[in-house]
């Protein structure tokens, strides 16, 4: 053995042997990886900072981010934390100060009664999505999502091994989904039912008579609803109205709302479901398995969002509506786009087919020859062929100059 040890401080002939395979060891990754799908947004990313690091100027209109800097109080809230020692775990479900703000905010603002021990607390929107079809959806259970729609639902549906049944969003209906469709694709296999409002990437909004209807469509059957409102303070015309406030409904739904979008705080990580005590115990205990806690810093930031002054939440708002009227008036003076006016979110979805490009090819052209990064439709799911989608999230002098380089380019293109 003392001979195999020592080669003059090489390894053993045996070892080098073994290292060589191991190097070529086929990795065999669990069948469900292959479900999983992705977010395109984040790819159109790279390739534009790419196109920048070789001396392009591009103009960014892809990633659904507010450009605007955090509020100077919810980022002061969060220093004082650090200082006073909220570096260490929390609870998995939330700090109980900021579980009971939060219930006294969706209770003011959706006029229902939240408990705290109703709430969940996790790092960003998308565990809550992630979470609830893991705990409610198995093999043979049937998720209606909208489509097009926030690509994370269908890929998570997959990946669980349930079935995506896609309601397809129709622009006739200001990409409102049409209730009697979504009647006939609920059955005994149907277990949740996602909803979206204000809508990525089509900027729709539910009205009352909406959620009052889908609400009916379900009835008495044992159906969950996971209600999507992360965009709930950005809206530009109407109010916003949860089907959690339905009579019969609070009990069967998960809210998802946080504080990416209203506060502009997309990088601090932090969302949150509201949801009966029963779910929200399990949903706490996949936070456990997964992220222990969220950010305890980020949290008490969280309580300064929601308590402190709300100014900085309505002036970006009314800023990002300006954008939207700018945008949708540009892109429906060039030849082949036509654009109907979004009531909420930060996104337009201008319907291209009179262009006779595919939606992929045209988002690809648009990026390489005009320098303008926008979304493909169809990435957003099937139903987003003959569509981009562009985010107002960025200064207007910039949707001017993606306007007008978009206009050119059809000129010479179209």
């Amino acid at each position: 053995m003392l001979d195999n040890l020592a080669n003059n401080g090489k390894a053993r002939p045996n070892s080098v042997t073994f290292m060589n395979k191991a190097a070529h060891t086929e990795l065999r990754l669990a069948e469900r990886t292959a479900r999983l799908g992705t977010e395109t947004a984040f790819e159109v990313l790279v390739k534009a900072r790419a196109l920048e690091a070789k001396g392009r100027d591009i103009v960014h209109l892809e990633i659904g981010e507010p450009d605007f800097d955090t509020p100077g109080n919810i980022i002061d809230a969060a220093i004082d934390a650090l200082r006073r020692g909220f570096t260490h775990y929390g609870p998995s479900a939330g700090l109980p100060e900021l579980r009971e703000t939060i219930a006294q905010y969706v209770s003011e603002t959706r006029g229902i009664d939240v408990a705290p021990a109703e709430v969940v607390v996790v790092p960003g929107g998308k565990p809550i999505i992630f979470f609830s079809i893991l705990a409610l959806a198995e093999e043979g259970d049937e998720v209606i999502y909208p489509n097009p729609g926030f690509p994370i639902y269908e890929s998570m549906i997959n990946y669980v091994g349930a079935k995506a049944v896609p309601i397809r969003l129709r622009e006739e209906l200001d990409f409102r989904l049409d209730v009697n469709e979504l009647a006939r694709l609920i059955n005994d296999r149907t277990k949740l039912i996602i909803l979206n409002s204000p809508q990525n990437p089509t900027g729709g909004v539910l009205e009352e008579n909406d959620i009052i209807n889908i609400a009916g469509a379900i009835g008495g059957r044992d159906v969950m609803v996971l209600s999507d409102e992360i965009y709930s303070r950005l809206i530009f015309e109407g109010e916003h109205h949860s089907i959690m406030t339905v009579e019969g409904m609070k009990d069967r739904c998960i809210l998802l709302d946080g504080f990416s979008k209203t506060y502009a705080m997309t990088g601090w990580r932090m969302g949150y479901g509201v949801m009966r005590a029963d779910l929200a115990t399990q949903i706490a205990r996949l936070m456990t398995n997964s992220n222990s806690c969220t950010a305890s810093f980020t949290q008490v930031a969280g309580i300064a969002a929601l308590r402190g002054p709300q100014d900085s939440v309505e002036a970006m708002c009314a800023e990002f509506k300006k954008r939207r009227d700018v945008m949708v008036a540009g892109l429906n003076k060039i030849k082949g786009f036509s654009c109907q006016l979004p009531k909420g979110a930060f996104y337009v979805f201008p319907n291209i087919k009179e262009t006779g490009w595919r939606s992929k090819k045209l988002a690809d052209a648009l990026l390489d020859d005009a320098g303008v990064a926008g979304l493909s439709g169809t990435a957003f799911g099937d139903f987003g062929e003959g569509y981009l989608r562009f985010s107002v999230a960025n200064a207007s002098e910039n949707i001017e100059k993606a306007l007008d380089r978009v206009g050119s380019w059809a000129k010479k293109n179209l």
